[in-house]
C-alpha cells in the first residue's frame, strides 16, 4: 500500500469496531441465557466509567474515575444484555453492586482461559485512554497473552 493513500470516505475503523463489539455482546448473551460461564472461562472487561449510558455506584465511579476493569467469573448474577450494552451484579469489597456499560464504553475484552482478547478505542469524545484500574471484585490476576496470536487490537489511524 502506498503511505500517499487519501483518507477513505467509508468509515472503515468504526464499522469494524461495531462488528467486534457484537462479539462481546453475543458472547455476554450466550452467558447470560446459560446462566453460567462453560468451563474454566472468565471474562475482564474494560470500560470507560465516564462514558455516556454507563451506570455505576458512585463509590466506585470516585474510585475509578476514567477507566476500570471487572472480573465476570463465578461471583456475578442477573447478567442481562441487550443491543446496546449489558448489566451484570457484583461485589465489590462484600457490598452488591449493579453495574450497566453500553458496548460502546467498553476499551477491552479478555478471556484468558483461551488467550483471547479484544482492545477497542474508546467512542468517548474528548477522553485520552489511560491504563486501567482493577475493581478487585474477584481475585485471581490477568494473565499475559504470550505470542498474541488471538489478539486483536483495533486501531485504525488516518494520515493527514
Amino acid at each position: 500500500m502506498n503511505d500517499d493513500a487519501p483518507d477513505s470516505l467509508i468509515p472503515y475503523d468504526e464499522i469494524v469496531q461495531e462488528a467486534l463489539r457484537a462479539v462481546v455482546g453475543r458472547v455476554l448473551a450466550e452467558v447470560g441465557d446459560a446462566g453460567d460461564l462453560p468451563g474454566e472461562h472468565h471474562f475482564y472487561i474494560t470500560f470507560k466509567t465516564r462514558a455516556p449510558g454507563v451506570d455505576i455506584p458512585n463509590q466506585l465511579l470516585e474510585r475509578f474515575p476514567d477507566e476500570m476493569t471487572v472480573v465476570l467469573q463465578k461471583r456475578f448474577w442477573d447478567l442481562t444484555v441487550t443491543d446496546a450494552g449489558f448489566s451484570v451484579g457484583l461485589s465489590f469489597n462484600q457490598v452488591p453492586s449493579t453495574l450497566v456499560v453500553p458496548f460502546a464504553a467498553i476499551t477491552g475484552f479478555v478471556d484468558p482461559a483461551v488467550n483471547f482478547a479484544l482492545q477497542f478505542q474508546a467512542q468517548v469524545e474528548g477522553v485520552q485512554p489511560q491504563a486501567a484500574d482493577h475493581a478487585e471484585n474477584d481475585p485471581p490476576a490477568l494473565e499475559p497473552v504470550e505470542d498474541g496470536s488471538n489478539v486483536v487490537a483495533v486501531d485504525f489511524k488516518r494520515k493527514k
